[in-house]
């Protein structure tokens, strides 16, 4: 058994999540920040017990010494998908959520009949085997210029925050939201940044338990086929010093 009081557990968990003494203080709905409490001076409210249960399974029973296990069990830390849906040879088929589907996506993460709305299609290659998969359409300019508005990502489920890579872009489904980001990790932190590729978009933080889902964008289908700008001008700066090349080859010629 942990030799650790009440409140240093409080202490303990706080950072554990991220927060500040303020900033924990806020998020429980206390008067002000829980310094006296992690001092022992103030008793834990049973409102704050009840929320930490609710929002991240803690045992009441470690916070208040008689157990070892900090968490009990429960389906909604998780982060493998709430809903899968299959074809009628019973294999995993994609699902697609357009933009206004995204909108009501977190309320019905759970509800498997709202999942029968979406369009869904199979997708018989080797690359999309052996995981669940899942399409998301893309709303805004954040991601340009990798992604343009209206393209679709195909996304494939991630069920640990131990998958995580700094380099890859993800669909993150919030409690109130959908949306595709990087992820920056904070080292020894329960918070991460969620980044923008349009330099005009900021970076914000969330912590980790605010995510429902998390899908790994592994491909992308888009409508908008430009050439590159920046090749295009190469080009063309390329055919003009080659005419201007064979220009003063020719005057050469004509002077000889």
């Amino acid at each position: 058994m942990s030799t650790l009081n009440t409140a240093q557990r409080f202490s303990l968990l706080r950072k554990e999540l991220g927060y500040t003494q303020s900033e924990f203080g806020e998020y429980l709905g206390l008067s002000g920040s829980t310094a006296d409490i992690e001092r022992g001076k103030t008793k834990v409210p049973g409102f704050v017990v009840a929320k930490l249960f609710e929002d991240h399974q803690i045992n009441p029973s470690w916070l208040f010494e008689s157990s070892d296990l900090m968490r009990l069990t429960s389906g909604k830390s998780s982060l493998v998908p709430k809903v899968i849906t299959v074809n009628s040879e019973d294999k995993e088929n994609v699902l697609l959520v357009e933009v206004k589907a995204a909108a009501g996506y977190p309320q019905h993460i759970m509800d498997s009949s709202w999942y029968e709305k979406l369009p869904a299609f199979d997708l018989p290659l080797k690359e999309f085997r052996n995981a669940t998969y899942r399409g998301f359409q893309v709303e805004g300019e954040s991601m340009l210029p990798a992604l343009n508005p209206g393209d679709w990502v195909l996304a494939r489920a991630v069920d640990s925050f131990n998958a995580l890579r700094n380099s890859k872009i993800y669909v993150v489904v919030l409690e109130d939201s959908v949306m595709v980001k990087k992820i920056e990790l904070k080292p020894n932190s329960n918070k991460l940044s969620l980044v923008s590729l349009n330099p005009n978009y900021d970076s914000y933080e969330i912590h980790a338990f605010q995510i429902q889902e998390l899908w790994e964008v592994s491909s992308k289908i888009t409508f908008v086929i430009e050439q590159d700008q920046s090749l295009q001008l190469l080009t063309e700066l390329k055919d003009s010093m080659r005419e201007l090349k064979e220009r003063l080859s020719s005057n050469k010629l004509k002077e000889a």
